[in-house]
């Protein structure tokens, strides 16, 4: 019995989809397989966060995608990406996923990561400095400290009911709450946190452009968030660190510029 022939050939391999920290923004802080995949990668579709200067890695020829969200404008809504990075894939190529900071914090790494496992997509994920960590130490404020903070929590400042979430004993003695995504929300997040209790005069800083030539770290009191944020015109990315570890300047904790701050606004 003769057998027919094949009605179509092989099946083109599937891609690699690799899900890469870009880490808070200098280049230098990318881990060495970041850098390694950054610069072989023949499509890198990247976030709006990270910094030019990585994306400036890229081998020539590379195709770079950018499909940077804001909170009024988003490139390409998260399912478009997810179908995006499956796509590719399935046709055969890797694909570089780059993001700001760690993928896994705030990133949606997860999500993506569900969508290409669906698929029948391999993913690999190459761990990123979180900008909560990669900021806070640029700018040198120890999230934890045996004096100040023995807990540290991570919140996202601009989800939907953000009046609804229960943020009870995140903050506190003790305590440092890192905000992501803060600016837009920053009269909101000061309002509940002192309504659940939260003195006025709490400790506050603002990091903005971590780990870049034009970082800004700048400090208030819980209650004059909204208007720092305001008045010093802060831009994306920044974020908020509140608690005792915040009032630390050149290693030393000072409390009393907090509250001198907000005696000046009465």
């Amino acid at each position: 019995m003769q057998v027919p022939p094949a009605l179509s050939g092989p099946a083109a391999p599937v891609g690699t989809v690799h899900l890469v920290g870009a880490g808070p923004g200098d280049p230098d802080l990318l881990t060495l397989r970041a850098a390694r995949l950054v610069m072989n990668a023949s499509l890198i579709v990247h976030d709006g966060l990270v910094d030019p200067r990585i994306l400036a890695m890229a081998r020539a020829g590379a195709r770079l995608v950018s499909v940077a969200k804001s909170r009024s404008r988003h490139t390409m809504k998260q399912e478009a990406i997810n179908a995006l990075l499956v796509s590719e894939a399935l046709a055969g190529h890797d694909v570089v996923r780059l993001k700001g900071g760690d993928p896994f914090v705030f990133g949606r790494g997860g999500e993506e990561a569900e969508a290409c496992r669906a698929a029948g997509v391999p993913v690999s994920v190459v761990p990123g400095i979180s900008s909560a960590l990669g900021a806070s130490a640029a700018a040198q404020i120890p999230l934890t400290h045996r004096d100040h903070a023995s807990i540290v929590s991570f919140v996202a400042g601009q989800c939907k009911g953000l009046s609804d979430q229960d943020w009870s004993g995140l903050a506190g003695t003790g305590r440092t709450l890192v905000i992501f995504m803060g600016l837009a929300t920053a009269a909101q997040i000061s309002e509940k946190l002192m309504a659940d209790g939260l003195a006025p005069d709490v400790p506050v800083a603002v990091i903005e452009k971590a780990t870049r030539s034009d970082m800004r770290v700048l400090r208030s009191p819980l209650a004059g968030l909204a208007d720092l944020v305001t008045r010093e015109k802060v831009a994306s990315p920044a974020l908020i660190v509140i608690g005792a570890v915040a009032g630390i300047e050149d290693g030393v904790p000072d409390h009393t510029i907090c509250t001198l701050a907000l005696e000046a606004q009465q």
